[in-house]
């Protein structure tokens, strides 16, 4: 695809429709953008382009008809899927066009992609995000990028819609998923740290809306505590990030670490919290479930609203 052949506005696309693929995939339709998706659930993919938007079968299809496709898969096994399995990606991208990769991944991993990419003629995007699910759906995540100049000349317009902070930490792909690694390090440890501290002071008999009332005013508070606790008090684990989550990202950050000999104390410890809760059969909820973890301890019942 050559600059004459290319819209103005680039043709996007978003394959995988989670918590936060699909508040991205909304907010590029508010900024005006034609957006294709494409779902292993095609049940979601179809009410999403009920309401703009064209629902794409195969990833292949999607990536036939887009100038940059942006992948919003939990892991790199699936984002390999994604390009390279059966009617893949990568096959059907138009050379010129951006693969955008926004999945926490090893940062190793991401720099061949960009590679192996290249080899195709396609751009490439290393996107990790950060933000939640809410601020997904109001374009207001944190992107850390990395990669070439003539990827962000694209894709630009794509970033800008999604996000309020587009992060551009160099011209080679792996730095972008370096910073998200030590991101979530400090995301793993403070989630298990505000869960063992809201776990001793319910131990203490203290009522754990009191307790999160003064620690949100409170120098000890943290994003992470304010916002995962709330889930807690509500006592709705449905999860926006799930336990399973975190068991993988601070894998991921323990190996980064490993080859360097770097010791990473809080963060074993936190991944180990988070193992605990998954062998427990908590994998697959709110990553605040962690605090379940801890014995002798009533936690809160469920109420009718969840905090975000």
């Amino acid at each position: 695809m050559n600059d004459q052949d290319r819209p103005a506005q680039p043709r996007v696309g978003v394959v995988g429709l989670g918590a936060m693929g699909l508040g991205m995939a909304r907010s590029l339709r508010n900024a005006g953008f034609d957006v294709g998706v494409h779902d292993l659930r095609p049940e979601v993919a179809a009410a999403f382009a009920a309401d703009g938007g064209t629902a794409f079968a195969t990833a292949g299809e999607l990536a036939a008809h887009v100038d940059v496709l942006v992948g919003v898969v939990v892991n790199a096994a699936q984002v390999e899927s994604v390009l390279f399995g059966p009617d893949g990606a990568a096959e059907r991208l138009h050379p010129g066009s951006v693969y955008v990769m926004c999945s926490t991944a090893d940062p190793a991993w991401s720099a061949d992609l960009e590679r192996r990419l290249a080899e195709r003629g396609v751009l490439y995007l290393d996107a990790p995000i950060s933000g939640g699910a809410a601020r997904a759906a109001s374009g207001e995540l944190t992107m850390m990028t990395s990669g070439a100049p003539t990827a962000y000349a694209i894709a630009d317009p794509v970033l800008e819609a999604m996000s309020s902070t587009v992060y551009r930490l160099g011209h080679e792909a792996g730095t972008g998923s370096k910073v998200k690694v030590v991101n979530q390090l400090l995301a793993g440890v403070h989630i298990a740290a505000a869960a063992e501290a809201m776990a001793l002071g319910i131990k203490a008999g203290v009522p754990a809306d009191a307790l999160y009332e003064v620690i949100t005013h409170s120098a000890g508070n943290s994003w992470m505590f304010e916002n995962r606790m709330a889930h807690v008090l509500a006592g709705d684990y449905t999860p926006l990030s799930a336990v399973d989550i975190f068991v993988k990202d601070l894998g991921l950050v323990l190996d980064a670490a490993r080859p360097e000999k770097f010791p990473l104390p809080l963060a074993a410890t936190a991944h180990q919290m988070f193992l605990q809760a998954s062998a427990s059969g908590l994998g697959g909820e709110d990553d605040s479930a962690v605090i379940k973890i801890f014995p002798g301890i009533e936690l809160p019942g469920r109420t009718e609203q969840r905090a975000v």
